[in-house]
């Protein structure tokens, strides 16, 4: 099966949507701006909404919802994810407007070489335990960011955050909406960056085809549509962080001669491995790679990937490269490799269009 490719664009990726968020609010943007939404972005509103479905790509919303819908009959255009197209490295660019070699917040599983170990980055536990990587938050000492809503407030306008992992930390996407519609009625102009993480749970846990999935992207639709409905001069930009892509799974420990090679567990995610290769090793690592996995993974050396720019066009974070290893193992069709417990039925974090391609949705209420 020959899967189209669609390698990193930062000229129309999700930090570009964040830095025409930025410039619209008169805050200086860290990247360039997304013409599409500059174009939509062109006269005073309210609020500006901005709403990301995690894991509603492009593929999965024309597989789950009606053409004459709202989310696809105000589409927009089609743009990317970052590199990795996976929650970390995509939802931290929405936020911040960086990229990810910018901010560092690479993957879901990613090397920190202060402490020389595989952190989950979002739970801060050391990978493939419970145990917690440091006392303190490992990504945020390290690679510290400023989010968009941070910068918004600072030059005197007013942003929010509405999110399940902040307090009062919502537990569905009902409190989300009717926290959205509290402040978009309070009286002044106002950004409001609102966070759900399905369909992506459920997507993981039981396919593209599922039938809950099916249920829930309608009724995510369903919901914002009640939402649009209910306010004024606003407009609700709605998109998603990446796609997802129903994949078959290998378990790297079911290979030792690859793992002799490896200093360490990858980090990253299983469609896309950062690899940790012992020096006097690489030769044999690189052919017991390719006889194995050559077919549905591309290979490279970490030095191509950065001179591919695959994690972004701009300034370099001064912990960035450290945070690398020797090879970069990218999915190219719909083989995953996993390294810890975890296996699921549908993945993301590569370069196939299924993954990286997502809607930029606009509404105005007027």
């Amino acid at each position: 099966m020959s899967m189209n490719l669609i390698w990193p664009d930062y000229d129309n990726c999700i930090a570009n949507a964040t830095n025409s968020i930025l410039k619209y609010w008169g805050c200086e943007p860290v990247g360039k701006t997304l013409p599409m939404l500059d174009k939509r972005l062109n006269k005073e509103y309210k609020n500006v909404v901005f709403i990301l479905l995690d894991g509603m790509g492009k593929a999965i919303i024309e597989k789950h919802l009606k053409e004459n819908g709202l989310f696809r009959s105000n589409l927009e255009g089609i743009y990317n994810s970052t590199f990795l197209s996976t929650t970390v490295a995509a939802t931290t660019s929405a936020l911040s407007g960086l990229q990810p070699c910018e901010h560092c917040w690479l993957g879901w599983e990613s090397y920190y070489p202060q402490i020389d170990k595989n952190v989950v980055v979002f739970l801060n536990t050391i990978q493939g335990t419970e145990e917690p990587a440091a006392d303190y938050k490992v990504a945020w000492k390290y690679t510290p960011y400023e989010n968009a809503a941070e910068k918004i407030n600072k030059a005197g306008g007013k942003a929010h955050i509405v999110a399940p992992f902040l307090p009062p930390f919502y537990s569905d996407f009902d409190s989300i909406c009717s926290r959205v519609k509290e402040l978009c009625d309070e009286p002044e102009r106002k950004y409001i960056y609102a966070y759900w993480s399905e369909p992506d749970g459920l997507l993981h846990r039981n396919g593209t085809n599922a039938e809950i999935v099916h249920k829930t992207i309608v009724e995510l639709e369903q919901k914002v549509s009640e939402l649009t409905q209910e306010l004024e001069d606003t407009l609700i930009i709605v998109t998603a962080d990446h796609g997802h892509i129903d994949n078959k799974c290998a378990v790297l420990q079911d290979y030792p001669k690859i793992c002799d090679c490896l200093v360490r567990l990858p980090a990253l995610e299983p469609r896309v491995l950062n690899l940790f290769v012992k020096e006097d090793k690489k030769q044999i690592f690189e052919k017991e790679f390719n006889k194995e996995f050559g077919d549905k993974f591309l290979l490279i050396t970490m030095e191509e990937a950065l001179e591919r720019k695959l994690f972004g066009t701009g300034k370099e974070h001064e912990c960035f490269r450290g945070m690398l290893g020797d090879y970069l193992a990218i999915a190219t069709d719909d083989l995953s490799i996993y390294y810890t417990d975890e296996v699921w039925v549908s993945m993301h974090g590569s370069v196939t269009e299924d993954e990286v391609l997502i809607p930029l949705i606009v509404i105005d209420t007027e």
